[in-house]
């Protein structure tokens, strides 16, 4: 009795209760307005409610590996709350971030246990394992049922071998069956309320993703782990057969939180950290990571033009690149494919001498990045990283994975490891999200797993709807790299497929919102710097803009429509991006975040032809204070920034 009236007065104190005969747990968010209750029986079952109203019903989790006894028979459970503030290496929404939530660990008489967090804008649970050998995860089970009548931005997949590159489809929710498969994140709209779908801290273990199963229900599935494999090419490993478990485990093990945000409103979803969070911290220094803008060379082949010299893959290109950069304080150059032979990391391509660009580089104060396939890298990791650090080389863009099973996920850590070791920073493309990489391993900077500006070199599907839709749901999941900047933009019915030079939907300044919009710390600028040289107003803004935020103020938003948020430099200067997708409007934000005095602000907004020419925007300058409002115009597609300096 004893141990049950200490339990009891810790979770009074906590807003908690929690009855152990009755096998009935109920834990609060600490402003009492999220509550999960979890019951124990023969199963595992949660229910989530928002303000006493529910929002996922009686759901049923479980997990079963070979080393845990069947059956659920409590042995003990406890409460305990945070209330801290954690400080990130690298500020991708802010400088500092309240932690505060209530917790129930729930230990189980056959070696397992599970962990809650309760938040005022989230939940996440996870298993943890205390079993000791080595053992095999047979199954996990994670439903959440939601009300039938609600509505998803749904990625839908053909398969777990996949870029993750998807365009969100607005389901209701009753029309998601088995068939359906997506990955994470996944976004959904239950009575009003924002409830976002994703992971974080997995490793050594499979990715998560989804399947319906039928009157609002989502329920996971994973990967499991790959039983034999093929190479096919150059960059590509096909899983030809798989294991009937999912992970094999050494040990006692902390297994992935499973998260849902919670939004009463769409820019809720804006500011949550619930990912990097929940993410382990990270050991060691890390002191030496620089997040920067990087020139990228890719997008248009290498087809500058306008010089002297032959443009392609060779170092009188590079070094173009390299003097456009340090012009304009961009921090990197990144030599993607192309610059060494695919099989061989050590056989630079002809015209190619990375040693000699490295140091032209470091001349100009410019960093160098190499991009790599995942597969060769993985072959000569060490030997290429040693190498790679001997030029001075400062990161590496690691390609086409395209798997987060439990084999590929551990060779992510690996890659994040070895470069760290060497001080470089890492950008994962051909990537699942991220999971919370950034709090773990801050040199991770970025990732792919996001339907990218790329595609806009071949198809014309990356247009202002589906770039309205991505800050609420992928980016979510932390620093996307979708490599914005691209200076030919056309409206709808203009577009057209030219890799050698692309053209992107939506206006000028619709691109350059993305810079305030997006979060990426290490955050491409696409486009040729030829057009940029062509565009020194735009490139004021661009030479400008910070790829940190020491604070991140969502003011207006809705998913797949528009978004406008403000977010303020680590130098005290402050930044306003906005965007719309295919429908003009006005959007009125006010500007009580700035602080007191006068601020001198400079605008880039849609000209007054930028439904006809998406390339035509204006300038303005005014003075505001922190009692001014501001009226954005946005034509189709549209997009306005501004920097405000305090004078």
């Amino acid at each position: 009795m004893k141990l049950q009236r200490t339990a009891l007065a810790v979770s009074l104190a906590l807003c908690c209760h929690i009855v152990l005969a009755q096998k009935k747990y109920t834990i609060v968010s600490p402003d009492k307005s999220v509550s999960v209750n979890v019951s124990v029986s023969d199963s595992l079952y949660y229910q989530v409610s928002l303000d006493q109203k529910e929002l996922i019903a009686n759901s049923a989790i479980s997990f079963s590996t070979t080393a845990a006894r069947k059956g659920w028979t409590v042995k003990g459970a406890k409460t305990s709350r945070q209330n801290t503030i954690l400080k990130p290496v690298v500020w991708q929404k802010s400088a500092t971030i309240a932690d505060q939530y209530n917790q129930l660990h729930i230990d189980f008489t056959n070696g397992l246990s599970l962990e809650w967090r309760v938040y005022n804008n989230g939940i996440g649970y996870r298993w943890i394992s205390s079993s000791k050998g080595e053992y095999r995860v047979t199954e996990e089970k994670a439903s959440f049922n939601f009300d039938r009548n609600g509505r998803s931005w749904y990625p839908q997949e053909d398969g777990f071998y996949s870029h993750n590159e998807r365009a969100y489809r607005n389901y209701r929710l009753d029309s998601i069956d088995a068939q359906k498969l997506a990955s994470l994140p996944v976004l959904f709209d239950i009575k009003g309320t924002k409830v976002l779908l994703t992971e974080s801290d997995l490793f050594n273990y499979a990715g998560m993703w989804v399947r319906g199963k039928g009157n609002g229900g989502i329920q996971a599935v994973f990967p499991h782990y790959p039983k034999s494999k093929k190479i096919t090419s150059d960059r590509d490993e096909k899983v030809e057969s798989r294991e009937d478990f999912i992970a094999r485990i050494q040990g006692s093990q902390s297994f992935p939180w499973r998260i849902l945000m919670i939004g009463r409103t769409d820019k809720d979803i804006l500011s949550n950290q619930l990912v990097y969070q929940m993410a382990k911290p990270s050991t060691g220094d890390y002191s030496w990571v620089k997040p920067g803008k990087v020139q990228w060379d890719w997008w248009h082949y290498n087809n500058i033009y306008g010089v002297d010299f032959r443009a392609g893959i060779n170092n009188q290109t590079y070094k173009y690149y390299i003097d456009f950069a340090s012009k304009h304080n961009i921090e990197y150059v990144i030599l993607d494919e192309g610059w060494c032979d695919t099989r061989d990391l050590m056989k630079q391509a002809p015209g190619i001498d990375i040693e000699e660009l490295a140091n032209y580089a470091k001349s100009k104060n410019v960093d160098l990045i190499l991009w790599t396939s995942w597969l060769v890298l993985d072959k000569q990791l060490d030997m290429a990283l040693d190498q790679f650090a001997k030029w001075g080389i400062k990161g590496i863009k690691v390609d086409f994975m395209q798997r987060d099973d439990q084999d590929m996920v551990n060779y992510y850590e690996t890659v994040s490891k070895a470069a760290a070791k060497r001080k470089m920073l890492v950008d994962f493309h051909g990537a699942y999200k991220p999971t919370g990489w950034i709090r773990t391993y801050p040199n991770v900077m970025t990732s792919e797993g996001v339907l990218g500006n790329e595609i806009s070199k071949f198809a014309g599907s990356i247009d202002p709807d589906h770039t309205a839709t991505l800050p609420f749901t992928r980016m979510a999941a932390g620093p996307m790299d979708f490599t914005p900047g691209g200076m030919l933009n056309v409206q709808k019915k203009a577009w057209s497929a030219n890799p050698a030079e692309p053209m992107t939907l939506g206006t000028r300044c619709n691109q350059m919102a993305m810079y305030v919009i997006y979060e990426s710390p290490l955050q491409m600028l696409c486009d040729i710097p030829t057009h940029y040289y062509k565009e020194p107003e735009c490139m004021k803004f661009l030479s400008a803009v910070p790829v940190e935020w020491a604070e991140t103020v969502p003011l207006e938003a809705k998913v797949g429509d528009y978004v406008a948020m403000a977010r303020k430099a680590r130098n005290g200067d402050w930044y306003l991006g906005a965007m719309t997708d295919w429908t003009p409007r006005n959007l009125k934000v006010n500007l009580s975040f700035l602080g007191d005095g006068k601020y001198t602000m400079h605008i880039w907004k849609d000209g007054p032809n930028a439904d006809r020419n998406a390339k035509d925007f204006l300038m303005e300058t005014v003075e505001v204070d922190k009692s001014s409002a501001v009226d954005m115009k946005l034509f189709a597609g549209g997009g306005y920034v501004a920097r405000i300096v305090k004078k």
